[in-house]
């Protein structure tokens, strides 16, 4: 399988002097196209930061990180925008749709900064949406849905059109259990189609859909499993 995301030696500090915070500190991690990883840890413990640096949306402060195998600061500012906005789909903590487009209008909105046609990319979108269970919701604008169905729509836009990296942030944070475990089948379900899937989680049992977890603690690995034990495995990674 090709490596699709490769974190080699990274690390990410904030600030400077005695005051400087370590985020992250040489995390080495190598992702294929097929898997899905999920990044677990206590708060603070730099999850976040790593989603990211991975998703381009800042540099490390040292180390190098590699997307589709290309070094992502070998590339110009406007090649890592088209990256980003073609190979990596991101689902943010706080969704970041757009007010003023409807649900399909924000699902289809990367294929169209793409170049895609618009028909094709609301249809897209609509088969999204679709795959979601919130087709009915695709003309209601973000402010007209509950944090259920924004969720959703944002998870929607990550994994439309041709991306190969999949990054999540407690993708199903604003979820129930039930809808919780709908999203995690469907990220399972891109990654079978060959995607490579990031997903940052704090709930042992939705995890035990990925293929690998990795431990973070004060911004190092601490630990990584494949096992089916995840609650044990998580227990002893913490303090």
């Amino acid at each position: 399988m090709t490596i699709a995301l490769e974190l080699r030696q990274v690390s990410k500090v904030y600030g400077e002097g005695p005051t400087a915070v370590r985020a992250l500190w040489q995390i080495d991690l190598s992702v294929k196209r097929g898997q899905l990883v999920a990044i677990m840890g206590p708060s603070g413990s730099g999850k976040s930061t790593l989603l990211t640096i991975a998703g381009s949306l800042e540099g490390p402060t040292s180390g190098e990180v590699l997307v589709g195998g290309a070094a992502l600061s070998s590339l110009s500012r406007d090649d890592r925008a088209r990256l980003r906005c073609r190979s990596i789909g991101y689902v943010f903590q706080d969704f970041n749709l757009l007010a003023g487009l409807t649900a399909v209008e924000n699902v289809g909105l990367p294929l169209e900064l793409g170049g895609a046609a618009v028909k094709i990319a609301r249809s897209a979108g609509m088969q999204a949406l679709e795959a979601l269970g919130i087709a009915d919701r695709a003309a209601h604008y973000p402010d007209e849905l509950s944090g259920g169905e924004r969720q959703r729509v944002a998870i929607a836009r990550a994994i439309v059109g041709e991306r190969y990296l999949l990054l999540a942030d407690e993708p199903t944070g604003a979820l129930d259990s039930v809808n919780g475990e709908a999203v995690m089948r469907l990220l399972r379900t891109a990654c079978q189609r060959g995607v490579a899937g990031v997903v940052v989680t704090h709930d042992a049992q939705l995890a035990s859909w990925a293929d690998r977890v990795v431990f973070l603690r004060d911004g190092r690995v601490v630990d990584q499993t494949s096992s089916p034990r995840l609650e044990v495995a998580y227990t002893e990674a913490m303090p």
